[in-house]
This record gives C-alpha cells, structure tokens and sequence, in this order.
C-alpha cells in the first residue's frame, strides 16, 4: 500500500536576476516559484509513517499490516543500519534539494525517527491483534541493527553522527561529535520509550 499525501506541488527553478546595488548591478541566483497545483504525492518515507508512529492506527487494522509491509522491504525503506527517511523507489531520493544542500532527508537514516519507529513497534507488539508477533519481531530486528551501526560508528571514528548512511554500511554523516538525537541510542538500549499515550498528550 502506498500513502498519498496531498499537498501543494510547486514547480520551482533557479534563475539569474540582475539587481541593482547602492554601487553596481549584481547579478544573484534566486527560485522562482511557477504556478502550484493541489496533486496526490506518491512518495514513501517517514512522512508516511507518522499514523503508526503516533500509534493512531488500531492494532486490529489492515492498516498497521501495510505499514508493517512498508517498513519491513528493502526495497523501500529498510536497510541493516535502520530505516531510511525515503524510499529508494522514490524519484527524489538522494535528490538534492539545492545545488549546494546534501539530500539529508531523502534517503539517510535519522535516529530520532528510528527511535518514534521503535517506540511504536514495542508499543504494537503488545498490543493484543493479529500483527503483535511480526511487530515484536521487526522491533527486535531493527533495535539490534541501529544499536549494531551506532556502536561500530563510535569505536571506528570516536563520534556519535547527525545522521547514518543507508548504503555505505551504515557509515555516520553529517555533524560529528552529535549527541543530539543519536544519543537516543542509550534509550533504545534500555528499550525506554515514550507511552503512545505520553505521545498524544
């Protein structure tokens, strides 16, 4: 199953303008903005996920099994180092979102969404339903690939990473020294999580 999402679809592109100055005539790059229009969006990765993530969908659901579907291919979001933040399927993954900016949310793993996505495997595996099991056995799965990867990036560089690479064996990218979201590490070690009912308030 796939999650549309409806939004906005702008056209955008990058345009030289030349502006004048208190001295001279400059000449910037800037977006231009063209027409949007209101589409369905067929891309797959976190946004997609926050229903289960929130534990909005009831464990007896459908619903829960496609998104447990989702999570689980490899050829969409699961990786050995955790779950990417889009699909690999998706025309934009590792897109750039400017000429100069890295494609951070199209593709690495981030840990404080691995961490909301832990959080509510444990919270469905027990849950009483029909995909308890599987979601017991995707949350131990994953648990021991994100504490796996965190660890053997920490004794390789010394580091805790802003973000991990889903296709160069769970390498650590981006701001080191990061002990932001990816100390959330100790938490998912000691399996504590927020209560889908601490989420919601």
């Amino acid at each position: 199953m796939m999650i549309l999402i409806l939004r906005s679809l702008l056209k955008v592109r990058l345009r030289w303008y030349e502006l004048e100055g208190k001295y001279a005539m400059r000449r910037v790059l800037l977006r231009e903005t063209l027409q949007p229009h209101l589409q369905l969006v067929p891309h797959v990765g976190y946004v997609s996920l926050f229903p289960f993530m929130m534990g909005a969908i009831p464990p007896e659901s459908w619903v829960l099994e496609k998104q447990l579907d989702i999570i689980s291919d490899r050829s969409i979001l699961w990786t050995d180092y955790g779950i990417r933040s889009l699909s690999r399927t998706s025309s934009m993954y590792m897109k750039r979102n400017m000429p100069h900016a890295a494609p951070s949310w199209r593709g690495p793993i981030w840990i404080n969404m691995n961490y909301m996505i832990l959080s509510a495997l444990h919270h469905y595996s027990h849950a009483d339903g029909p995909y308890m099991g599987r979601a017991g056995e995707l949350y131990d799965e994953l648990r021991s690939n994100l504490i796996r990867n965190i660890v053997h990036n920490y004794h390789e560089t010394g580091f805790f990473w802003e973000k991990y690479d889903q296709k160069n064996r769970g390498k650590g990218k981006g701001a080191r020294s990061y002990t932001g979201w990816s100390s959330l590490i100790v938490l998912i070690m000691s399996e504590s999580y927020l209560s889908i009912a601490d989420l919601s308030n």
